[in-house]
């Protein structure tokens, strides 16, 4: 039986598995603007506070799917 963890027990709180995927979905997306800002590629996207939004969802929802199965 493949265990589905329910909740996240860090430090005495439990937390619920999209909270995790949405902060790491968040880091790995600041990563990846970073990286876009560093080689000049962020200046090919006609609003890059809306590019950083749609990786962060893309990541959480890659990380929900297939890491943290919710």
């Amino acid at each position: 039986m493949k265990f589905i963890p329910h909740e996240f027990f860090i430090g005495g709180v439990y937390l619920p598995p999209l909270l995790i995927a949405g902060f790491l979905g968040v880091v790995l997306a600041a990563w990846t603007a970073i990286v876009l800002n560093r080689y000049r590629l962020s200046r090919y996207f006609f609003y890059p506070p809306l590019v950083f939004v749609a990786l962060t969802v893309i990541y959480t929802v890659f990380i929900g799917t297939f890491i943290i199965p919710i």
